[in-house]
């Protein structure tokens, strides 16, 4: 299998590509997050997540449909640059991977739109729709206000009904991230934890070899002790020796003086 070269301008923009992925799931959590919290949908702080967001994602695309030409164009000769086709399906499966993600977020974003734009012309309709006199009888509930009230409020329970149910949703997929993001950290702590004991058990086997060497030096160290004491006994006996046999030369050396 070739392996690309390193100054090939498709890993450069695949490295550039994937940064901003990696910003744009960023933005993307703080988005779904700011817009379960806001109390509605023209809130600041919801329509500046949602433009960094739609910001972030241009850009992406744009990147993107930059490496898409580059597969498209070694597709037919791969060899001619220096890769395979195992590279070149490699390169073809990020660009789909990551163009998925791209439309998944854009789906989100305009399900959105969507809903508050058919609300807004749903408002809108309301407000053109002629009055009862022009129409010619009035409705049963021009003579009844509680009627009319009542009709209001089935309206504005039907819109509540299903803006909480996506947002109960959303909800529900954010608790799904978390609770994988936690099982991901718990696997970790509990590779550290068998880390952990891992060290310690080789930790007790060298103590235990310490105790051993100190039990073994101390026999040694005992052993040269009385090794060193028995050779100097010898040599303080061998010394007396010498000097008694030394006795009577001294003798002889004296009478052949006088």
């Amino acid at each position: 299998m070739m392996s690309p070269n390193q100054d090939d301008p498709f890993l450069e923009a695949q490295a550039d590509v994937l940064s901003t992925l990696n910003t744009t799931h960023s933005l993307f959590s703080s988005y779904l997050r700011i817009r379960s919290l806001a109390s509605s949908a023209s809130s600041p702080e919801l329509a500046q997540a949602r433009s960094e967001l739609e910001s972030t994602l241009h850009d992406l695309s744009t990147d993107l449909q930059d490496l898409v030409d580059s597969v498209r164009a070694v597709e037919g000769d791969p060899f001619r640059y220096g890769i395979d086709t195992a590279e070149v399906g490699r390169r073809r499966k990020l660009v789909e991977d990551v163009g998925s993600e791209v439309e998944n977020m854009r789906r989100e974003l305009k399900t959105i739109s969507s809903t508050s734009s058919s609300a807004a012309a749903a408002a809108a309709s309301s407000s053109k729709k002629p009055s009862s006199a022009a129409k010619g009888l009035p409705h049963p509930s021009a003579f009844d206000p509680n009627l009319q009230s009542e009709g209001g409020d089935d309206e504005e329970e039907e819109g509540g009904d299903a803006y909480a149910a996506f947002e109960q949703q959303r909800q529900v997929e954010m608790m799904q991230e978390q609770d994988e993001a936690l099982d991901g950290v718990f696997q970790t702590v509990g590779n550290l934890r068998q880390q952990a004991d891992d060290m310690g058990r080789e930790l007790d086997e060298q103590a235990g070899m310490l105790d051993d060497v100190d039990h073994v030096a101390e026999r040694v160290g005992g052993k040269l002790q009385t090794g060193i004491q028995k050779v100097g006994y010898v040599l303080k006996r061998g010394e007396g020796a010498d000097a008694d046999a030394n006795v009577p030369t001294q003798r002889r050396c004296r009478a052949v003086a006088l």
